[in-house]
């Protein structure tokens, strides 16, 4: 019995793990991704579509997997690191993954806030944090410019998150 619990425990904590490095592309095709479904979830509100709420499901989804496990579990991770990615002839460059992690948390919350937004018909409020999303998956997309990387690092120089959080951040500039 007690194997048994090891064992477990073992792949509990292997499923709930964050990759230490990101390849920079593929976390660009995501946010990608996030860009065409933060896109359908605008038209889908504006419109009132019953679409909206299922839409944001799917978003919120991707980040709680993205956050929680990494790629493991996340239909657009799988679909960007799997087969997209290894198609492609971009060269591989390597980022920190806890600024990443720190960065899926955050898209998280405002995934989340759209959600709820969208059940309690506050849908001037879920067009505002979609937008808000779809401006800094923007950024990351098309510029390799992480915000929330920069909070994170930002958070560890102030010393409100543990150095020891992430040694490879201190090396690289984001």
């Amino acid at each position: 019995m007690k194997g048994r619990i090891v064992m477990n425990n073992k792949f509990l904590k292997n499923f709930f793990s964050f990759p230490e490095m990101i390849n920079d592309v593929s976390a660009r095709l995501v946010a990608f991704f996030v860009i065409i479904i933060c896109s359908l979830l605008l038209l889908s509100t504006i419109n009132n579509s019953d679409f909206a709420l299922y839409i944001s499901i799917f978003l919120l989804y991707g980040f709680v997997s993205r956050f929680t496990s990494g790629p493991k579990v996340s239909p657009i991770a799988l679909l960007v690191t799997k087969i997209i990615v290894p198609r492609l002839s971009f060269e591989e460059k390597l980022l920190p993954g806890p600024p990443k992690r720190f960065a899926q948390f955050i898209g998280m919350i405002f995934s989340a806030s759209i959600t709820i937004f969208i059940v309690l018909d506050l849908e001037v409020f879920g067009v505002i944090f979609t937008s808000i999303l779809l401006f800094f998956a923007s950024l990351e997309a098309f510029l390799g410019f992480c915000f929330g990387c920069i909070v994170f690092k930002f958070m560890i120089s102030k010393n409100l998150l543990p150095r020891d959080i992430c040694e490879r951040c201190n090396d690289i500039e984001f």
